[in-house]
């Protein structure tokens, strides 16, 4: 990895299904958050400088570096190769005892190779220096609520704040090295041997993915993303984060920096979609039982996201002693967007619990019971201006895709009463779904006869590409065509899709640029392959395959021009459009958008 000029690809994700770390090319992690996704981090040196954390494994020597993770697993091997040998690093995430322990093993695969560890914690996201002391077999280091203890065979010493080690690596010699957290007052965990450790993780992960049922075109990367999501799904919860980081930014230098380590709601459709074309109903379930707590209470008081554990309240700080990537300021923990009202979200916890019970999952009482509150504060509302899905921060609007998904929450309540035997008015539903398919046809559409941004726009938005997808319109009716060729001459770079065009025709609130967004680019992969046009869907999405990194790993956006990726890392949104226009593409398979495309029960064309 270049430190003068870092990239993000550079980095690779290992999880244990409560927490994240990102490993560098260079095999330094960088970024390492204990003991929850949205932790304050002990290494952030991501986001900083090297003096805000980072623990490094590396030769002394000149040396080359490949990497990869054992297949159908997020055990990360990287080998380096120089003059005088090769030696392999492995690094792991414990997903065994229910310790927060990462591990790192040392072999040696011939010649011999001359190895420096580097380790220096910060806690507080790069900002508290621990007291560092000798203690329970290992290196004991204390700041506040949070302890770690670094447990190593080999000679450690200090110099200055780093604690260092070296070692002539041989053929065949195997050096293990544990990072375990725990509570500062409680007692640090026993040590652990790091060799079975990731032998036992290995397995864990290869057991899980041999699970998955899908069996079609694409197998290889559906499962890697698939293998994104489970990391970043929390075992006890079954929240599962938009990202592991914070503060990536969306280009690079600028403003648009944010901390994805929460859940949002509008995530569930697709995530319930490509989990249950995957065959994993058991991940698919935690996620609609963790849906139902979180959206729990007065739906008035519904919010757009929130916590691992559900939690509401997550306020928006800026961190001035961190630099930021590649000098991309602010860096900000929280995500005032909690705040926001976001019509969208109704229709896609609507489409969530459609789909699972659809699925076979076994309804849940309490579920429909917040549904049906939902929809009657939404019978009051639809027809209120809103921050809309991109979470403007300029003011609210009459957004065209607010008003689809407040249509999709009442077609999905007709087909809870009309399929699955739910109680309710479906009569009065339908009446109000067709009041707002009216009025979006009468006033999202310009006189190109293109749907726009906004009732009264003229911005082009590639949200409005989920009109097909969702089934408000079928994709070969005029205004969807006009759409999403408008969409193509006027958003894309280099032929991926940007959201709308910053600071031109739609002010954001927030400014600067940003980069293409990925998962906009795969709705239009689902757009054309719904229009007939398969081989331009194929040729997109094969484009989209080679933008991720050496090990599979999507970030939020992309710039086609520096050809980098933006954003936080890795994008489980990013990964989940993934999988779902990998299924839709298969011949033999229902891809989640065609039958999402498939379930609206709209009313006549107008």
């Amino acid at each position: 990895m270049d430190a003068v000029n870092p990239r993000i690809e550079d980095y690779a994700l290992l999880g244990d299904r409560r927490s994240a770390a990102l490993v560098s090319l260079t095999g330094s992690i960088d970024w390492l958050c204990l003991p929850r996704f949205d932790s304050p981090a002990c290494l952030a040196a991501l986001l900083g400088t090297a003096d805000n954390g980072r623990w490094s494994i590396a030769p002394t020597v000149p040396h080359d570096s490949q990497r990869r993770y054992r297949p159908g697993t997020m055990v990360l091997e990287t080998t380096h190769r120089c003059d005088t040998g090769t030696i392999v690093v492995t690094d792991a995430l414990d997903v065994g005892d229910g310790q927060h322990r990462l591990v790192r093993l040392i072999e040696g695969l011939d010649g011999s190779v001359p190895v420096r560890m580097e380790l220096l914690v910060r806690f507080d996201y790069g900002s508290v220096v621990p007291w560092v002391s000798d203690g329970a077999g290992g290196l004991h280091l204390v700041a506040g609520p949070d302890a770690l203890m670094l447990r190593t065979p080999l000679d450690l010493r200090r110099e200055g704040g780093l604690t260092v080690a070296e070692a002539d690596v041989d053929a065949g010699a195997r050096v293990g090295v544990e990072l375990a957290w725990h509570q500062s007052h409680g007692e640090p965990p026993g040590a652990a041997d790091p060799a079975e450790v990731i032998d036992a993780t290995t397995r864990w992960w290869t057991d899980w993915s041999d699970r998955i049922a899908y069996e079609g075109a694409y197998r290889d990367d559906v499962r890697r993303s698939l293998l994104v999501l489970k990391a970043l799904t929390h075992e006890q919860t079954g929240a599962i984060v938009a990202a592991p980081t914070t503060s990536l930014p969306e280009w690079i230098g600028g403003q648009r920096n944010w901390d994805y380590r929460y859940c949002w709601l509008r995530d569930a459709t697709l995530t319930l979609l490509a989990l249950l074309q995957a065959g994993c109903t058991g991940e698919a379930t935690a996620w609609r039982d963790w849906l139902i707590r979180a959206v729990a209470g007065d739906p008035a008081q519904l919010q757009i996201m929130y916590g691992i554990g559900g939690e509401r309240r997550l306020p928006e700080l800026e961190l001035d002693w961190l630099e930021g990537f590649a000098s991309s300021r602010p860096v900000r923990v929280g995500n005032s967007a909690v705040d926001q009202v976001q019509i969208d979200v109704f229709g896609e916890v609507m489409d969530a619990l459609d789909e699972a019970r659809a699925s076979g999952i076994e309804p849940d009482p309490l579920a429909w019971a917040i549904q049906r509150e939902m929809l009657a504060w939404l019978e009051d509302n639809w027809d209120q201006p809103d921050e809309g899905i991109w979470e403007v921060r300029s003011g609210r609007a009459h957004f065209t895709h607010s008003k689809v998904m407040a249509w999709v929450a009442f077609d999905r309540a007709v087909r809870a009463v009309e399929r699955d035997g739910l109680d309710g008015d479906a009569r009065r539903w339908r009446t109000i779904a067709d009041q707002i398919h009216a009025q979006v046809c009468a006033r999202g559409v310009d006189e190109r006869g293109v749907f726009t941004q906004a009732y009264g726009s003229s911005a082009l938005d590639a949200a409005a590409l989920a009109i097909p997808l969702v089934g408000f319109l079928p994709a070969d009716d005029p205004r969807v065509v006009a759409t999403v060729e408008a969409i193509q001459r006027e958003l894309t770079d280099h032929g991926l899709v940007r959201r709308y065009l910053v600071d031109e025709l739609a002010d954001d609130g927030v400014g600067g640029e940003e980069g293409t967004f990925l998962l906009c680019s795969f709705w239009l992969v689902d757009c054309l392959a719904l229009m007939g046009r398969h081989d331009e869907a194929t040729q997109l999405f094969e484009q989209l395959l080679s933008l991720r990194n050496d090990v599979g790993l999507l970030a939020e956006q992309y710039d086609p021009r520096g050809g980098r990726q933006l954003g936080n890392f890795p994008q489980a949104f990013s990964h989940i459009a993934l999988a779902s226009s990998a299924i839709t593409l298969c011949p033999a398979h229902t891809g989640p958008s065609e039958h999402r495309a498939s379930a609206g029960g709209g009313p006549p064309l107008r």
